[in-house]
């Protein structure tokens, strides 16, 4: 099993690389549950269209994703996947029309889940970033509520990352350049060729990059506390006020946990003098983010990535942004 404790200390964050098999822990909440790839593949129907075409499954699409990630990392470690499903679709057998709820066997019960998530650690893959341990992750979302299954089959809809986990907290770590949140296919052939298209020409080096450097920039807390509340003003701007300002897609109660977890996060909160970094400020968004449902979940994570490294660019470069109080610009 995975062992983990809660202090931010890389010498604390310890994981029995002989026992885990499965990525494990709750890289995303929010109203999900976790599944085996068998009760994927073997227990759930395959929706189809209005032409009786069926879709793309749920386990082709994590088959296709596995066997691309083994080629791309031959000789590794790789863990089974880590499944989340949300949004049950129930049905039953014809034979069971009428029949009682109660006196139903399983055997007369269909389910399918309209959306599902999953990620693929590749545990020998690891990072030190800002003394946290991470391992390098591929998975994906298919959110059949996407898909018109009233019409003929067009190309389907699905959405892929490459980033990292954070061990301590298993927050992902994504970038915009490591997500693919429009892969249109009519194929599993074709998912395979854009999975790999995406793994090769993620840029590893550059994105921890990033990730390092923006430990490096500050907010007290009267500056934390400006930001938060320019976050929380901008969920209600019109659309041209959002013009030419960082684009945020974190809703009022995640920034509300952020707030929160400024507090009383074991590994990400504020220092005894109220400062905090913009890695903790990056890693409470992504643990609030946790809360997003699954079609929205990748997209809020890697916008995290950009909004933070955004703060890191203007911090930098003495440049306006409208989400820091000009007190932070003067003290860099």
């Amino acid at each position: 099993m995975e062992m983990i404790t809660i202090n931010n200390n890389i010498e604390n964050q310890l994981i029995s690389e002989n026992d885990v098999t499965v990525s494990r822990g709750n890289f995303i909440l929010a109203n999900t549950t976790q599944v085996s790839i068998n009760h994927i593949e073997k227990e759930c129907i395959i929706p189809v269209y209005s032409d009786n075409e069926s879709t793309i499954s749920h386990a082709q699409f994590i088959k296709a994703t596995e066997e691309v990630v083994h080629a791309n990392f031959s000789g590794h470690r790789i863990l089974q996947p880590n499944i989340r499903v949300s949004h049950t679709i129930k049905g039953r057998v014809p034979s069971a029309i009428g029949k009682p709820v109660k006196e139903l066997i399983p055997e007369e019960n269909t389910i399918y889940y309209q959306r599902c998530a999953f990620i693929i650690e590749v545990p020998e893959i690891t990072e030190i970033v800002n003394n946290n341990k991470l391992s390098l992750s591929i998975g994906g979302v298919r959110a059949l509520n996407f898909e018109n299954l009233y019409s003929k089959r067009k190309l389907e809809k699905f959405k892929v990352f490459i980033g990292y986990k954070n061990l301590v907290c298993t927050n992902l770590c994504i970038s915009t350049d490591g997500l693919n949140a429009d892969i249109r296919v009519s194929s599993v052939a074709e998912l395979k060729d854009k999975i790999n298209e995406l793994i090769q020409q993620f840029d590893n080096d550059r994105f921890l990059g990033n990730l390092e450097r923006i430990n490096k920039f500050t907010l007290d807390e009267l500056q934390f506390a400006h930001t938060i509340g320019k976050m929380r003003m901008y969920t209600h701007l019109k659309r041209e006020e959002k013009v030419d300002k960082l684009t945020l897609l974190m809703n009022d109660n995640q920034i509300g946990t952020v707030v929160k977890n400024y507090y009383e996060d074991a590994n990400f909160s504020r220092s005894q003098n109220g400062d905090i970094n913009l890695w903790d400020l990056y890693n409470l968004m992504t643990d609030a983010n946790k809360s997003s449902y699954i079609d929205s979940n990748l997209e809020r994570n890697a916008n995290a990535f950009e909004f933070v490294t955004g703060l890191a660019d203007s911090m930098q470069n003495q440049t306006e942004n409208w989400f820091l109080n000009s007190i932070v610009l003067d003290d860099i």
